[in-house]
Order: structure tokens, then sequence, then C-alpha cells
């Protein structure tokens, strides 16, 4: 059964079950059958496909096609009047809603127009926030008012822009390789020209921006001792000191002089950049430390890497810009048994087993993978799906796009 006949049947059922006055129990049963139409047939399927891929450049030069002809019928129109909109809602406004959906093909014309928020409506709303990076609650909220209302103009120039960008990467990437994409904040893993996992990731804050660059990913650290760098320790564990002088006590950092002498924290001026002439090391255990089990080598100019993290809770959040430019990885042990898979003796018990034990260990991969920090806001993908993000270090010069910010909810969180 295709979709739209799919919708049609759905509505005809609720439409014979009005017309005989159905009891309660038999309402409930149409609106599943509804609900379940919809939320499986206007899911966004997960693609295959790297974002990194000359299949993602032949499906985003295809969008292209598609959004010059939206813009040349005149776009589409702002909605108003439907924020913090659920199922069950009703309002002239929905009506307007469900004609944005349907013109970038989230929700199907056979749905109709009706001033109702319903699982109709709710399925095409979870496309759309899943096509925008999105929580995909399915009911309407700022950040998806704020997507929804930005220009057809855009959308296209974003996407001629991106063309752009993944031409540059349209040769031969490796065997195996890692993608970064900063403004999705996500990591694939691919192999084989075909993606073997996704991560959610958080990345640099806007202003601590991670850098775009290529490099190669050469080594694990299990259960290292992380050293902080100096920008932190002026923006960061300065003022922290001054308000809170038993911090760096309590979170076993320790401080060492150039000549590797460990330094009690009453000896330093908190009050003067005194700190900034000393080393800062927390010691192993993702209990204490900020930065969690697992380093992942990146040797770059930029004195960046991959880690783990104890903040498990930034993966789920919409704004996942959060630290001061590495990039803290979802599933870290599925990522890293990937990536030691052709390395002898490290198989995923064997890694569970070392983080367990608190060893400091460091597991060299026996080749190196090619790792892509990339800033991509729009690609598209063999499926027909175009995908959409936040410019949100301003590189595509588009001017101001409404980006959902959120409020760091810890201190720890401006540590790498």
């Amino acid at each position: 059964m295709n979709l739209r006949a799919s919708l049609l049947t759905g509505t005809l059922a609720l439409s014979l079950a009005a017309a005989v006055a159905p009891t309660q129990s038999s309402a409930q049963q149409a609106e599943w059958r509804q609900n379940y139409d919809a939320g499986t047939r206007m899911r966004v399927p997960r693609s295959s496909t790297p974002i990194l891929s000359a299949q993602a450049l032949a499906a985003t030069e295809e969008m292209i096609d598609r959004y010059r002809d939206i813009v040349s019928r005149g776009g589409w129109e702002p909605i108003q009047g439907v924020g913090q909109m659920r199922v069950g809602a009703r309002s002239p406004a929905v009506a307007a809603l469900r004609q944005r959906l349907i013109m970038t093909g989230d929700l199907d014309p056979a749905a109709g127009s009706s001033p109702v928020y319903d699982s109709y409506v709710e399925a095409g709303v979870r496309r759309f926030q899943a096509r925008h990076g999105l929580n995909t609650t399915g009911a309407m909220n700022s950040s998806t008012v704020a997507a929804m209302n930005v220009p057809a103009e855009t959308r296209l120039r974003q996407l001629e822009l991106n063309a752009v960008r993944l031409r540059a990467y349209s040769g031969n990437l490796g065997h195996r390789y890692v993608i970064v994409n900063i403004p999705a904040a996500v990591v694939e893993t691919v192999e084989e020209g075909r993606v073997a996992s996704r991560h959610a990731a958080g990345v640099g804050k806007i202003d601590r921006q991670s850098p775009i660059m290529n490099a190669k990913i050469t080594e694990v650290n299990f259960n290292p001792f992380w050293t902080v760098p100096a920008s932190i320790i002026k923006k960061d564990l300065i003022p922290k000191m001054q308000k809170e002088p038993n911090y760096l006590t309590e979170n076993k950092i320790r401080i060492y002089s150039p000549k590797g002498e460990e330094i009690a924290p009453q000896r330093v001026n908190w009050h003067s950049d005194e700190a900034t002439r000393y080393m800062f090391r927390q010691d192993p255990g993702a209990d204490l430390n900020s930065m969690g089990f697992v380093r992942i080598n990146i040797p770059n100019p930029h004195g960046v890497y991959m880690h783990d993290t104890p903040s498990k809770g930034i993966f789920g959040d919409d704004f996942r810009f959060v630290s001061s430019g590495c990039v803290r990885v979802q599933n870290v042990r599925d990522y890293i048994t990937w990536l030691l898979k052709d390395t002898p003796g490290w198989t995923r018990d064997q890694i569970d087993n070392t983080i367990q034990g608190g060893q400091r260990i460091d597991a060299k991969l026996a080749q190196p993978v090619h790792v892509y920090w990339t800033y991509i806001t729009a690609w598209a993908t063999p499926e027909g799906l175009v995908q959409f993000r936040d410019d949100i270090y301003n590189r595509d010069g588009l001017g101001s796009i409404p980006v959902a910010r959120a409020i760091d909810k810890e201190p720890e969180e401006s540590v790498n």
C-alpha cells in the first residue's frame, strides 16, 4: 500500500467511525490505526550513505533543483500561532502548518487541510524535526518554528554552498575513515563506502570553535591523565578558584611547575595570571574527571582530540555546542571498538576490562584511520531526504538565521 492510500484509508476509517457514533474504545482504535500509519510511513529512514560521499553530492545537486523550483513558485510563508501545539490542538493556524509541511514533503497532501493537530500533523512535524537535527517530539516548540520559518531562498543558498564543500571531498577518502560534521554535532564511521555507525557528539562552543581539519587517528588512551590547555586555565580555572578555593583539590587536579614540581593550590596567586605559567593535570577516573575514560589521539596543530564524557545528558540535547574545541563522542566504547578492530588484542571484552580496571594504557592503532572534521550545514541522501543544520559558527555568510541556544548546565562543560 502506498503512502497516499494509507493516509486515505486512515481518514476514511475515522469518518465511518464518526458516522456510526462509536464507543470510546472504537474511537481509540481508529486513532491508533491512524497514528500507526502516519508514524511508520512518514518516518525518516536511517541512511547508510556517508555525508562525505559521491552519492550525497549527487543527491544534494538534485535537491538544489527541487528547491529552485520551490523558490520560483514563491517559497513558503512564515507560520504563526502554532508555538507549543501538540496532538489534540485545534486552530486555523494548523491548516497553514499542514501546507508548510506538505511543501517540503513532510506531509502527504492527502492529509487535507483540517484545523486539528492530529497524528498526521504530529508525524509530519517529527519528520521535519529529524531532518533539522531537532529532538523528534512531534510537538511544536520555538526551535521547530524557527527552523520552519527560514526562507526557502536561504535553504536553497545553503544547499548550493554545501555542494561546493562536498565536492572538495569527492575524491578517495580512504578504506576506513571518520567524519565529524560540526554543525550537525555528529560522528560517522565509514567502511567500504557505507556508514558503519553514527554517534551524537559534543563540539566546540561558538567562542571556542572546533577546527576544520583533515588528520589521522593514531592512538587510544585508556584512563588517561588529562592536561588543561592554557586558554581554559585563564578563562575557567582562575575564575573558578577565585570563587571556590578547594575546586582543584576536590576534583583531583594537580599543579606542576615547568620543572615538574607539584605545587599546592594555596601557593598560587589566583588574582593574577600566575597560573598560566603552570601545568594542570587531572587524575584518571571518570567519576572525577570531566572528560571520562578514553581519549582518542589525533596529531594536529590545533591541539584538539576526541574523548569520552561523564556528562551523557548532552547527547540528548538539540544544542550540543558545549566544548572548548575538542569532540565528545556518544557510545565511545562502540566507537573505539571500531577504531581498534584491526589492532591485535583489542576485542570489545579487552576494551571493557581495561576501562573497568582503571589502568593507564595506550593502544596504538595498527593502521591509522583518516578523520575529517568538516562543516556541512545542508546535504541530501539518495533516499530523497534533505538535511539542514544551523550555521552555528556563521560560516555560510547568509545573515542571521535563528538558532536554538542552550545555557551550559554545569561548570565542567567549559572544559574540553
